[in-house]
């Protein structure tokens, strides 16, 4: 259970967020609709990264890594921070992880049948 959740009350969800939240929150959703953006944030939200550890993991080159973690960074959802002459990335904050953890659960529920949660 995360904390949102104890206090989420019915009333929260009939009424809409700010404009601005939600466009900020759609422009997340669209940086992460993308399969290699998605599998970035996943690493990053586990360790620190360069470039060229991440191209490795997920099989592409090194530029497609540096512009997708350049979206990603401009979105807000990785920090950057240098370590010498490498640029070391990271995902920003709990709720990415928490976001991507409950994307990849629901995605099992669908393809395994298991029941969903309320």
């Amino acid at each position: 259970m995360y904390a949102r959740d104890d206090v989420a009350t019915t009333r929260d969800w009939q009424q809409l967020p700010s404009g601005e939240h939600v466009d900020a929150a759609v422009d997340g959703f669209r940086m992460l609709a993308d399969r290699t953006r998605f599998q970035l944030m996943w690493l990053l939200c586990g360790a620190e990264y360069d470039v060229t550890t991440l191209a490795s993991a997920v099989g592409i080159a090194r530029p497609a890594v540096s512009q997708h973690l350049a979206k990603l960074k401009l979105a807000g959802l990785v920090a950057m921070r240098r370590d010498g002459r490498r640029a070391v990335y990271r995902a920003r904050g709990g709720h990415v992880r928490r976001f991507l953890g409950e994307a990849i659960e629901a995605a099992d529920h669908r393809l395994t049948g298991r029941p969903d949660h309320d």
